[in-house]
């Protein structure tokens, strides 16, 4: 609703922590949604590595739109920046409510 201005005002940055908050508790769609915003620079710099992490973990989902996503950067990263967030994600651990992302 943030990032698209519905019932309140567009507000990327408080779309993002609603996004970090689902996104750090498995919600597939969410994480696909962090890569969209790291991937467009929408209240959080451009970052095309935090873009294909997200999309990993989405695409562990199933969220299909992560997966076709996560191909088109996987080919604009370099080995290193493609394994690294590799690696992150494969260490990446869930939150529970009350450990993830304060609003």
């Amino acid at each position: 609703m943030y990032r698209n201005g519905r019932g309140v005002p567009k507000d990327d940055q408080q779309a993002v922590a609603w996004y970090r908050k689902a996104a750090e508790q498995v919600y597939g769609s969410a994480q696909n949604n962090m890569g969209v915003v790291y991937a467009l620079g929408e209240g959080v710099p451009k970052d095309r590595q935090m873009t294909y992490f997200w999309w990993l973990l989405a695409s562990a989902q199933g969220n299909q739109r992560a997966v076709q996503n996560r191909d088109l950067v996987e080919r604009s990263l370099s080995p290193g920046q493609r394994a690294t967030a590799q690696t992150d994600a494969r260490d990446w651990k869930p939150k529970t409510p009350a450990q993830s992302s304060k609003l």
